[in-house]
């Protein structure tokens, strides 16, 4: 091809390619679809709904539409329910701990804010946080203990060696090539102690075959040996106070002992304790606020009834032309009823509100066709707590003092055991081993020679013993852990003692809030008896036209006021009481419910009775100076006389008669003191319920007692023979 020829060529394909431009193209298809998107997701990021399925609870598919001020007849009547049923169903369904001051249409029935649950629910207790801690494979106390178990370690190789090699060959028997077959076999077993020392044993087997070795007495031997050995600190890292703090391998200010691990599980054990004191506090709560729904409505009910004779009267006499009748006193008296009316339904809309409160904090669905209906009235009798046994009490019994104290327990112990890493390293080490060589591992034949039979005479054995001691100039990373534990025992001895001054004013405030209110109901009663006395004297004289309506319709609003306030002292009273309990960690006793843990698989209840039986079997060995310091004072008792189960008689004190019962015939004259500080009041020792579980078995269900006078709750037993095993869940967890 000449010149002329391929210059046009040239060009055109320089013209293509500038046409084209240096993009990549999409290759041609002989049988495409044109539908060629539809194997990719438009969307990177969009939003899907997990592959997963949990089944809804009855409580949330079977719920009834909501009774509202439109739908105010339950399909299924009232539903006539105790405080104690309350409780015990609120446990049953128990698995979450629910806590009123994060639901959604709020703790008063007027909030919108969104929930804890909703948003954030691994921030809300269950049941099962206390296994969870217990059985964290990091933190928890089996994972520390399993730095305790025996290892065995076993390893085996086999190489084959084929090289040639730059040596002279002088005859014709030297091997210019190595080759050779070598055999490894060792196994291990290792184990710490909770003194601080490593034991371990290991056999090892090794097969050599090589044709270089013109001096073998075999072609092929077997090496083998069995030793056992140890290292044992004796400064840094000795002792089973350290070992069971720190664990073993610790570095300073990183402790994960089994005594840390075991005060993580308590803390842990006293959340729950707490979560579950809290739902009990909030299921009374919401009990008593629907009880005051009920009076407060059935009180505005009766002022509009009375309203609205009184706007009948005066209208009828409007329409005849009484001089009482005219049109403002007609207004005036309608203008009354209305205020009422409304009044009345916001009433019974904040009742539906309060039973869906209710509802919640039992766990159940929000209808059911059944309107709660609370049967149990609240206490009117006279409760005193003497101060130096409610102070002593709160600083012993309060769960949050409890947590704290772990935390200054704790504290302590890392403290302890950073001081030993202040010692330098000093450890014993020591092994024997027999050794034994043959041209057959094991061979029966006592002609050939065996490994094994010439490790098992004991011929050859050596064994070698010393010490090993280091020590680091300035220990700056040491002498910082101990400082740094200082600072942190410092810290919570000091919030310790923040929170038990916190603990005293609040269980302070909690006695002058039981005295006020107490003092509160009896002034609102005889202000409630004052006013339907003016009620009556004002209703005669406006008929006699002595005097205006509006005199008449003022004595009415007060009597209503009068009455809705007396009930609403009567039930802060309660929660006052319920409140002291509750600060001074008593409420779950006062509401007759205790905790016990669920029932251990049978597997369990044999291996302790075989691990039982071998210790009663065995010898004992007093540890001395290796035995740990104690940490623990016992269990915490869940009641204040574990031997019968109820209160000291000198904690709580009741006066049936100082009260001012309703509907009692008191009149108040001028000059009479209803109530002075400076009396003396009797106080009868209290007539405590039987102890309802001195012959009962071991139920699952939750364990709640209450008596059947309002001012006397009853406690369970909590001896370890008659104690039932309590659960506050739906079934039970077993740990």
């Amino acid at each position: 091809m000449n010149w002329k020829t391929w210059i046009p060529l040239l060009v055109a394909g320089v013209i293509s390619v500038g046409a084209i431009g240096c993009r990549p193209q999409q290759p041609v298809y002989l049988h495409s679809t044109g539908d060629y998107m539809s194997y990719y997701v438009g969307d990177a990021l969009r939003q899907e709904i997990p592959d997963t399925y949990v089944e809804s609870l009855p409580e949330v598919t079977g719920a009834e539409a909501p009774l509202t001020l439109s739908n105010r007849d339950p399909s299924q009547g009232t539903w006539d329910l105790t405080l104690q049923e309350a409780m015990r169903i609120a446990l049953e369904n128990g698995k979450v701990l629910r806590n009123l001051g994060g639901v959604a249409f709020g703790a008063s029935g007027v909030q919108g804010n969104p929930t804890v649950i909703l948003s954030n629910p691994y921030a809300v207790g269950t049941v099962y946080d206390p296994a969870i801690v217990e059985s964290d494979p990091r933190y928890g106390v089996e994972a520390a203990l399993s730095v305790f178990d025996g290892q065995l370690n076993a390893s085996a190789g086999w190489s084959k060696y084929d090289e040639p090699q730059n040596l002279f060959s002088l005859t014709t028997f030297d091997q210019t090539v190595n080759q050779a077959d070598v055999g490894t076999f060792q196994a291990t077993i290792s184990k710490y102690t909770a003194t601080g020392g490593t034991f371990y044993m290991r056999s090892h087997n090794g097969y050599d075959w090589n044709n270089n070795s013109s001096y073998k007495l075999w072609p092929s031997d077997w090496t083998t040996y069995l030793e056992g050995g140890f290292t044992h600190a004796l400064l840094r890292g000795r002792g089973v106070q350290f070992n069971r703090i720190a664990g073993p391998g610790a570095i300073p200010g990183y402790y994960n002992g089994v005594v840390i691990a075991r005060i993580t599980a308590d803390k842990a054990l006293i959340d729950f304790e707490m979560g579950v004191r809290q739902m009990v506090y909030d299921v009374e709560n919401a009990y008593w606020n629907l009880y005051f729904a009920y009076r407060n409505l059935q009180t505005i009910k009766a002022g509009r009834d009375s309203a609205y004779e009184t706007w009948r009267k005066v209208n009828a006499r409007f329409e005849q032309g009484h001089a009482q009748g005219n049109k403002q006193a007609e207004a005036q008296a309608r203008s009354q009823y209305i205020s009422f009316r409304t009044s009345t339904e916001q009433a019974l809309s904040n009742l539906y509100k309060n039973e869906n409160i209710l509802r919640y904090a039992m766990g159940i669905s929000p209808t059911d066709g059944r309107l709660i209906k609370p049967i149990d009235e609240p206490t009117i009798a006279r409760i005193t707590f003497d101060w130096e046994e409610l102070k002593a009490e709160t600083l012993n019994r309060s769960p949050e003092l409890r947590k704290q104290k772990w935390d200054v327990k704790q504290r302590e112990l890392e403290l302890l055991a950073s001081r030993n890493f202040l010692l330098p390293q000093l450890d014993l080490q020591a092994n024997y081993r027999f050794n034994g060589m043959g041209q057959d591992l094991i061979h029966s034949d006592r002609s050939r020679s065996s490994a094994y039979a010439s490790m098992t005479s004991g011929d050859y054995a050596n064994w070698n013993m010393g010490l090993n001691y280091t020590f680091w100039f300035g220990m700056r990373k040491e002498l910082a852990a101990v400082r740094n534990a200082e600072l942190m025992l410092a810290r919570s001895r000091a919030l310790l003692q923040e929170q038990e001054l916190t603990a005293v004013h609040t269980i302070a405030d909690s006695q002058r809030d039981i005295d006020e209110y107490y003092i509160l109901a009896q002034n609102h009663f005889n202000r409630r008896l004052a006013a339907q006395d003016e009620v009556n004297a004002v209703a005669a004289t406006y008929e006699a036209g002595k005097t205006t309506l509006d005199q008449l319709l003022d004595a009415q609003r007060r009597l209503a006021e009068a009455e809705s306030q007396y009930f609403n002292a009567i039930v802060q009273y309660n929660l006052s009481i319920a409140m002291l309990h509750y600060r001074k960690g008593s409420l779950l006793e006062y509401d007759g419910v205790y905790l016990a843990e669920g029932p251990w698989p049978n597997k369990a209840y044999f291996d302790a009775t075989r691990l039982a039986r071998q210790r009663d079997a065995g010898h004992k060995i007093n540890y001395g100076f290796t035995r740990p310091q104690v940490f623990s004072r016992g269990p915490a008792q869940q009641f204040l006389n574990p031997q019968t189960g109820m209160q000291s008689q000198n904690m709580m004190m009741y006066d049936q008669g100082e009260m001012i019962m309703p509907g009692a015939n008191t009149m108040i004259t001028p000059g009479t003191i209803i109530y002075d500080q400076s009396e003396t009041i009797p106080t009868p020792n209290p007539t405590l319920a039987p102890n309802p579980y001195q012959s009962q078995q071991y139920p699952v269900s939750p364990s709640i007692s209450r008596s059947n006078n309002p001012s006397v709750r009853s406690a369970s037993n909590s001896n370890a023979s008659t104690n039932p095993i309590a659960t506050a869940s739906r079934d039970t967890v077993q740990r």
